[in-house]
């Protein structure tokens, strides 16, 4: 008994060692590992509500091996990804609907950065020798149709991805891009998205993540950006993960409880309930921190002003950050811990709600009620970008890409009016399919309605032309326009190609994708500047204040090809199929019938029938008093003898036989 004791002791002894040793370690392991999140929210002019949620995961890389091995907050699914393909930068998004420009903007860091193309789009930069891109590349996406359960692994294929050099700014040729407009976008891949978070959808700002709020709206679009700092003594190196969700949604002023007169005329309130049916309910214990912020973008804030100054409360050459706490054409549910203002005048402003103020049986629930009725218009880009098909039938037609200046054009020109001619640059990167035949000698170009030389305005050109069942055709061009020009039209033509019966997908008549183009503005930056160097420590305002290119997508092409009927081959099938069963039932029918037994059993039948036929005969004639000679029946006469290969049927097997070998024939 006493042994027993002692093995308990010793055992449990053991147990409370690993469990202190256990607690320990993370304390010192986490140290390398950080997590932030924080969501954004913005009203849009249209009636609309932005949300944009921001998670960042980043990890060292001190040490390599130990960094895919084990970890307490990064994921391990997108270790592994790093360590086995060598991934140096890669981006993943799933977008269902499409940004609208035009009135929602394309001048901040949301739309240059978030805002992405319908359907799936990747495009990752290995760390590799180049004759090993290709095979990471197809590797990578399998490991990602698996992790996010899509079909990215239809980008494997040499026709579906290509290697562009300008658009990404890479000219190491290890980048891979490729896009898949018509992936259908649904909770099977927002889960998996969710699970690489520490806290999942469990606490923290996650919460608000409601599945029918998130897919009916609008737009929404989840992103996944990896990159690896490695510095030059490796021992600042850090992998980070940024994780966003992009999504506009509609207001429900019902549940708002609006009750004014003018709500056509009003901006409909809303609160974190009423468009997500949900309160955040504190924050993620993991996360360094958990913020919430409000953004009124520039236009708006300049119609506060000038409401303000209307109102005639407020100064009218001096409006400070701190008066828009309390200003007269909104209310906020909650006060602000801090309100950041641009630098710039009439610029942004920005409220923070830090979450880890409130507790954990409190409710974090914003709300913003406008009092007067507001109109104002998002920053746009440079030039609005547009893309359609022209021509008709199935052979032939042709692109076509239109940009139209806006004002912030006009900015542009004003900021660069000296002595010389003022340029604005442009760059454009269009992918098509192999199966469009594009005739790239074709391109021409209009400048305000007027036809132009292509050589004029066409700084630089890279063509890379499809190769059918190969590749994909590429077209990347640098283009430099007159700040004056109002209008520009870039048109190419091309041929449809024809595809084998195995290459159409089920859904053939409804037509075939063309990828959306890039339209990019190395000239001019999207990026917010505060004067608080606190928000440096936020990863996502961080990221806002750096100078991105301004970047937009147009809209993804449907174009009709020439699809065969798919009824044919079963109607063909059929028809064969009956020709010979008539033929091989009609052989076999006559190779395998014995016509004289069948003969002699009709003999044998039609003898027991006359028997029969006498014995009642006879009895008949008996009950009526007549003689059985006079009664008996005539036997019937025989039947005529028949040989055993008659000319009918001769003539029916030459019949099939000729039909069967005639089709043979023309089959072949």
């Amino acid at each position: 008994m006493g042994l027993v004791q002692i093995s308990l002791l010793l055992l449990l002894t053991l147990i409370i060692f690993s469990t202190t040793t256990l607690l320990a370690q993370p304390q010192e392991q986490n140290e390398d590992e950080e997590f932030w999140e924080e969501l954004l929210l913005k009203p849009l002019p249209d009636r609309k509500v932005l949300t944009h949620f921001h998670f960042q995961n980043q990890a060292s890389l001190n040490n390599h091996h130990s960094f895919a091995t084990h970890h307490h907050l990064f994921p391990k699914p997108i270790s592994h990804l790093v360590k086995k393909f060598q991934i140096k930068e890669m981006e993943l998004s799933f977008t269902q609907g499409r940004w609208n420009y035009e009135r929602w903007g394309g001048f901040d860091p949301i739309s240059s950065s978030n805002a992405k193309p319908p359907g799936v789009e990747l495009w990752a930069i290995f760390d590799v020798p180049p004759l090993q891109v290709d095979a990471s590349w197809k590797n990578l996406t399998h490991a990602l149709s698996g992790l996010f359960c899509a079909s990215i692994n239809f980008l494997e294929s040499s026709t579906s991805y290509s290697a562009p050099k300008w658009a990404f700014q890479s000219d190491l040729g290890s980048l891979r891009y490729g896009t898949l407009p018509r992936e259908a976008v649904c909770t099977e891949n927002l889960t998996p998205w969710l699970k690489l978070l520490p806290c999942r959808d469990k606490a923290g700002i996650s919460t608000l993540m409601d599945r029918p709020s998130i897919y009916r709206s609008f737009y929404h679009s989840q992103r996944l950006h990896l990159r690896s700092s490695i510095a030059e003594d490796r021992l600042n190196s850090r992998i980070i993960l940024e994780q966003t969700l992009t999504v506009v949604l509609q207001p429900d002023t019902q549940r708002a409880g609006m009750n004014y007169v003018s709500e056509s005329k009003l901006q409909p309130s809303w609160s974190l309930s009423s468009i997500f049916g949900r309160k955040i309910n504190g924050r993620c214990v993991l996360a360094k921190s958990s913020n919430v912020y409000l953004q009124l973008e520039r236009g708006l804030v300049t119609e506060l002003e000038n409401l303000q100054k209307d109102a005639a409360i407020f100064a009218a050459n001096d409006t400070g950050s701190e008066d828009f706490r309390r200003n007269i054409g909104f209310e906020l549910s909650v006060n602000p811990s801090k309100v950041h203002k641009e630098v710039e005048r009439s610029s942004s402003i920005l409220y923070e709600y830090p979450i880890k103020e409130y507790k954990d049986s409190e409710q974090f629930d914003l709300g913003l009620t406008w009092k007067h009725p507001l109109v104002w218009s998002s920053p746009h880009a440079p030039l609005y970008a547009s893309r359609f098909l022209t021509g008709s039938g199935n052979e032939r037609g042709a692109i076509a890409i239109s940009l139209k200046s806006t004002e912030s054009t006009q900015g542009f020109v004003a900021a660069n009016n000296v002595g010389e001619r003022c340029k604005l640059q442009v760059n454009i990167l269009q992918m098509v399919p192999w199966y469009i035949k594009v005739y790239y000698h074709t391109l021409q170009l209009f400048v305000d309605e007027k036809p132009q030389a292509v050589t004029d305005f066409v700084e630089r050109m890279r063509v890379s032309p499809s190769e059918d069942k190969v590749s994909p055709g590429l077209m990347e061009l640098i283009l430099k326009f007159p700040c004056e020009a109002k209008s520009a039209v870039l048109n190419i033509d091309f041929d449809k190609g024809f595809l084998h019966i195995d290459e159409y997908p089920p859904d053939a008549n409804q037509g075939f994708d063309i990828p959306s183009a890039i339209i990019s503005f190395p000239e001019f930056h999207a990026g917010l500047q505060f004067s608080d160097n606190s928000l440096r420590k936020s990863p996502m305002l961080s990221k806002f204040q750096e100078k991105n290119h301004v970047l937009s997508y147009t809209e993804v092409l449907l174009v009709p090809l020439t699809t065969p009927d798919f009824s044919m081959p079963y109607n063909v099938i059929t028809i064969t199929c009956t020709v010979f069963a008539l033929y091989f039932g009609s052989l076999l029918n006559v190779l395998r019938r014995r016509v004289g037994e069948e003969e002699r059993l009709l003999k044998k039948k039609d003898a027991k029938k006359g028997v029969l036929l006498q014995v009642l005969a006879k009895l008949s004639a008996k009950f009526r008093g007549r003689s059985s000679e006079s009664a008996q029946p005539q036997s019937p006469p025989p039947p005529p003898s028949s040989s055993f290969v008659s000319p009918k049927l001769v003539f029916k097997v030459l019949l099939v036989a000729g039909v069967a070998v005639t089709w043979q024939y023309y089959s072949q």
